[in-house]
């Protein structure tokens, strides 16, 4: 049988709680605002031609290039007539496939259509200094396609949204509803702002992939936190006379701190297997993954808990207030 008095005080810290993710979120969301500002698309990431459109040209190179080299190879693009180019240097480690690829060069360039002389310019280039480079890979995406998939993705994103609350809504009280959608915002805000800040300082663009994830975020911070609030429910059904409303979240969240932890780190770990002997391709999408089990773990613990007690503490004030002018 548990022993309500043991195990975490979760609730006596709440105010800390509470100011940590305050401290987390910030950062991100100074980096969104000023993005925005700053960014010709104005959003709050750095955006992939997914939803822009472009072209991008993929060269694997024998030995390790360093993006020291990036300034003398823009310089030698415009010199060729291509401008406005965004070069991006990738180190991968070489495997039985890829033997004589320690680099990849990414070029990404403004829409170029077939039949155009800008992509044998930029293939000149990158092999006037890198002789044995190869082109691996060419992607583009048009300006309509680009702006349909950014509308569809928005799209996805709040009918994902919209279930998630409709759901919540039915099956609990609206506090608890409430209470889950914060936290759902808070990690996705979180997410976004370390890739934010990612954009800014080493240039990392987002792309349909990371929508992806940022839906899967949403998926597993909701299902941590139902799963806390269950026992919440289900533990006010039967001490709710013998205890205060603090106290049966202290209890509950001891209940499913363990699951919630054990559940997390396994996946984690899984997603850490992909993010250091995965493909480049897919390293950005496992890491908003990566990011987003350790903040839905923490928020449905640290962060929906306390706000829901926070909000019945202040309901019990107006009750109180209430009896009081009566």
């Amino acid at each position: 049988m548990f022993n309500f008095k043991d195990g975490l005080k979760v609730v006596k810290y709440r105010t800390v709680w509470l100011c940590l993710s305050a401290l987390l979120l910030l950062p991100g969301i100074v980096s969104m605002i000023y993005s925005t500002v700053t960014y010709p698309t104005h959003s709050p990431v750095k955006v992939g031609i997914d939803y822009t459109g472009g072209t991008i040209m993929q060269y694997a190179v024998p030995d390790e290039v360093k993006n020291s080299q990036v300034a003398t190879t823009r310089a030698d693009l415009e010199k060729a007539g291509v401008t406005g180019s965004y070069i991006q240097i990738l180190n991968v480690n070489p495997t039985e496939a890829n033997k004589n690829m320690k680099s990849i060069i990414s070029v990404r360039t403004k829409f170029i259509d077939e039949g155009s002389d800008t992509a044998a310019k930029i293939t000149e280039t990158i092999k006037k200094e890198h002789k044995d480079a190869e082109l691996i890979q060419v992607s583009s995406v048009g300006p309509t396609l680009s702006s349909e998939l950014f509308k569809n993705s928005a799209i996805a994103l709040i009918i994902a949204i919209l279930g998630i609350i409709m759901y919540i809504s039915i099956r609990f009280e609206f506090k608890f509803a409430a209470c889950a959608i914060a936290g759902l915002i808070h990690d996705v805000v979180f997410v976004l702002g370390v890739f934010s800040l990612l954009g800014l300082f080493y240039n990392v663009e987002v792309d349909g992939l990371f929508l992806t994830a940022i839906l899967t975020v949403i998926g597993y911070s909701v299902n941590d936190t139902i799963v806390t609030y269950d026992r919440i429910r289900e533990n006010l059904r039967y001490y709710g006379k013998k205890m205060s409303f603090g106290e049966i979240v202290d209890a509950s969240v001891n209940q499913t701190i363990t699951r919630s932890i054990n559940t997390s780190l396994t996946t984690f770990l899984t997603l850490a297997a992909l993010y250091f002997f995965g493909g480049v391709t897919t390293k950005d999408f496992v890491l908003a993954m990566m990011l987003g089990v350790v903040i839905g773990t923490y928020s449905s613990i640290f962060f929906c808990s306390m706000l829901v007690d926070l909000w019945e503490e202040k309901r019990q004030k107006k009750l109180a207030a209430v009896k009081t002018a009566q």
